[in-house]
This record gives C-alpha cells, structure tokens and sequence, in this order.
C-alpha cells in the first residue's frame, strides 16, 4: 500500500477527439498541499475533475489514501474527497440559505450533531454566525468562498481539491481566502492540490509543484526552485517570466507544448 495521500500514474483524459490530459504521474503526501500550474487549457483542472469523480473518462492509476479508485465513485468516497471550484457564485444554489447548503451533505451522510458542525465549519472559515441564514446574493464574492470553503470541510475530509479558488475574487480579497486556506493546511493536517494559473498563488501555498503545458506535466519542481529561477523546461521559464513582468507579449509568445 501506498505511503501517499494521492497517487496519479500515467493519467489519461479524453474529450471526444481531444487528449486532455497526456500520462501525467505525481505524488501527494499526508498533509502537503500540492501545486498544479499551466495556462487555460492546459489540462490542469482536468486532472482534478477526474479524481473527484465528475469525469469518468480516464485512464491510468487514481489512488486515494492508498486505495485505488474506479471511474465511478461510491457516496463514501466524498466523506475522503472534497472540492472548491473557481467560481463561488455558481457553486452556491442562489435560492439556498447558507445554513441550508451546510446542512445538506451532513444529512446525506446521516452525520450527528448538525447545530455544532455548522458553527464549527463557519468558525473556520471566518464567518460570524449572522450569516447562516443569508442567501448568497447577500455575500461578497471572498464570503461566498469562504461558504464554499465551509461546504467542503463540514464533512472533514483528508482531501482538498482547489480549482483556482481565488482567481474570480478581487485581488484585495485574494489573500484573505489564501491566508484562511493556509491556515487550514497547517491546523486540520488537510492534503490539498491546488490548481493555478498564477505562480504566486501556487508559492504562497505549495512546496511543490506540477508545470503542465499542453496536457502534460513538462516539469516538476519546488516553490523554492521557482522563486529562485532554478528551473529545467524553457516553458517554465518563459512562465516565470509572463508573471514577473505580466507583459502580455511575453504571454503570448509561451510556445506550446510540441
């Protein structure tokens, strides 16, 4: 069995004629928050989407807590695997009460003491109990996060899918919702993969990370190699370079993958 929160080997994604994902591999340790980063298209949310389960079109190894997995996944499984997606707004049902989309995956599971896990999981996240009974269209876009956030650890998973969770916020609220994702990593023992298309998100969170480029991961490294400039792959060069300046014309001339 695996020592390894999660285990990827040689993962495949396909969209019809499209090859998504190309033999991707990594690791995750206990505890770790991983980094995935690329431009739009890249395949990394992909990959995501395929370990939660909302695209069974895959091929290759998916292991969970040492346990591999199928492409279609039991109720149990999402007690393990959790998701934050990019977008809070969408990802809340506007008609919902806060307290009402807390409530609904503990009574799913059939879990005890719903009252103390909805106070608990709003703690957390930062939000005073007034906001219980809000609908999300009375939120701010980093509150609607933080109710998503909430909605994913209420069930106390070991793992934490983030898909650009801080890319539709306003740069003001971005590090809020980072510095309470951080302070998740360190206090709950949470593995987390976090996909990004921004460097700095990635170095803030990650001590490791994935550069995909063209459905595959071209490099693997640290977040201390990438501050540093200490890198293999000229994709990852001329990556570090689009954020550091955030001069268009340099994004645009990122060759692809060949």
């Amino acid at each position: 069995m695996s020592d390894a929160a999660v285990r990827i080997d040689n993962l495949n994604v396909h969209f019809g004629g499209l090859h998504a994902v190309r033999d991707a591999s990594f690791s995750v340790k206990p505890g770790e928050c991983y980094g995935i980063v690329g431009e739009s298209g890249s395949g990394k949310s992909t990959i995501l989407r395929a370990m939660c389960g909302l695209n069974p079109n895959w091929t290759g190894t998916i292991e969970i807590n040492g346990k591999p997995q199928t492409q279609y996944r039991p109720k149990s499984f999402y007690r393990t695997v959790q998701m934050v997606f990019q977008d809070p707004y969408s990802s809340l049902h506007p008609r919902h009460t806060i307290d009402r989309t807390l409530s609904e995956p503990l009574s799913i599971f059939g879990l005890d003491r719903p009252e103390e896990r909805i106070r608990t999981a709003l703690e957390q996240v930062g939000l005073r109990a007034g906001f219980r009974f809000r609908y999300p269209h009375q939120l701010s876009g980093g509150q609607r996060q933080r109710v998503a956030i909430a909605r994913a650890i209420i069930l106390e998973p070991s793992i934490l899918l983030l898909d650009e969770p801080t890319s539709a916020l306003d740069v003001s609220i971005q590090a809020e919702v980072l510095n309470l994702l951080k302070e998740l990593l360190v206090g709950s023992g949470l593995t987390m993969i976090l996909v990004s298309h921004n460097l700095a998100v990635v170095a803030h969170m990650c001590q490791r990370v994935a550069v995909m480029n063209g459905g595959r991961i071209v490099e693997e490294t640290t977040t201390d190699a990438l501050r540093d400039g200490r890198v293999r792959e000229d994709y990852t060069v001329q990556l570090l370079a689009a954020t550091r300046s955030y001069d268009r014309a340099v994004a645009r001339s990122l060759d692809p993958f060949d």
